[in-house]
């Protein structure tokens, strides 16, 4: 059996730009990702077979199988590599469904990683990366699972900059919240957005990765807000809680982060946001 990690995807801050002929958005952001997520597991099978576990499965279940990014992935990693897509995967489901937080690309990453390795198909990373973008924007950037400039639309990828020790706490306030609805929001919003800009220092302190990170923004926090009062109302938990660097929402909502320097400072903001009735997970960040 093959096992390969999806871990949740932060947005330290999300740049929007003007709308694209493809109808999607030129954006210019920092991934980066926690240790902890969602998990794949495949095993080889006569055929495909996608089962979903864990703690929000049930959110998932009404969806046919065809229609998950997970199988979607599995199918054209098979056709690209011109295989039968024989396999049995589990996905054992840990985060918040439309979170913000990257859970079905990251899904579909961890499925391509581990479906070459089950399959050992000669895919070269180039076209693994390409057929990435073509099942989701952020798909590409969750193949890499280190901390990564992101521009164009979500395909063109840099490393990003050198990150000290981080811990993470995310917190979302048990609302949904489809990507489409916010950006369509924006794009309301914003008639004419600004070509976004990376953020591109040198990282080498809690210091200057906290003036880089203020300097920058979430274009669709706002909007997200608007939707979800409640997102404004985490974000100020979290920026008050002791030891954070910084706080705001990440990708399109409604899960929010703050950054912190210690494990304890991460997991006691968490164990005060399980007790405001949210759902909150501490984990350290891959920072190389």
């Amino acid at each position: 059996m093959i096992v390969e990690n999806a871990p949740a995807k932060v947005n330290l801050y999300l740049h929007i730009g003007p709308l694209r002929r493809d109808g999607l958005h030129d954006i210019a952001s920092l991934f980066v990702f926690a240790e902890q997520g969602d998990v794949i597991r495949a095993e080889a099978a006569p055929r495909l077979s996608l089962n979903i576990v864990g703690p929000y499965a049930d959110a998932l279940k009404d969806l046919p199988p065809e229609k998950n990014l997970v199988w979607r992935a599995a199918e054209r990693l098979a056709a690209l590599a011109g295989v039968e897509p024989r396999a049995a995967v589990t996905l054992e489901k840990n985060l918040p469904i439309a979170a913000g937080v990257g859970g079905g690309s990251a899904d579909a990453a961890a499925a391509l990683r581990a479906l070459r390795r089950l399959w050992n198909v000669d895919v070269s990373d180039a076209a693994l990366s390409a057929l990435a973008f073509s099942l989701g924007a952020d798909v590409p950037a969750c193949l890499v699972r280190v901390p990564v400039n992101v521009s164009g639309a979500g395909e063109k990828l840099s490393p990003g900059p050198a990150l000290p020790p981080l811990w993470i706490c995310l917190v979302n306030p048990r609302v949904e919240m489809p990507t489409g609805p916010v950006f369509r929001a924006f794009d309301a919003g914003t008639p004419e957005p600004q070509r976004p800009a990376l953020v591109t220092p040198r990282i080498a302190s809690y210091e200057a990765l906290t003036a880089a990170l203020k300097a920058a923004r979430n274009d669709l926090e706002p909007f997200a807000v608007a939707r979800a009062p409640a997102v404004r109302t985490v974000i100020d938990a979290l920026a008050a809680a002791p030891g954070a660097l910084i706080a705001r929402m990440s990708g399109s909502g409604a899960t929010c982060f703050a950054l912190f320097a210690s494990e304890a400072a991460a997991s006691r903001a968490g164990v005060l946001a399980r007790s405001c009735g949210w759902w909150a997970l501490a984990s350290r960040l891959h920072v190389r």
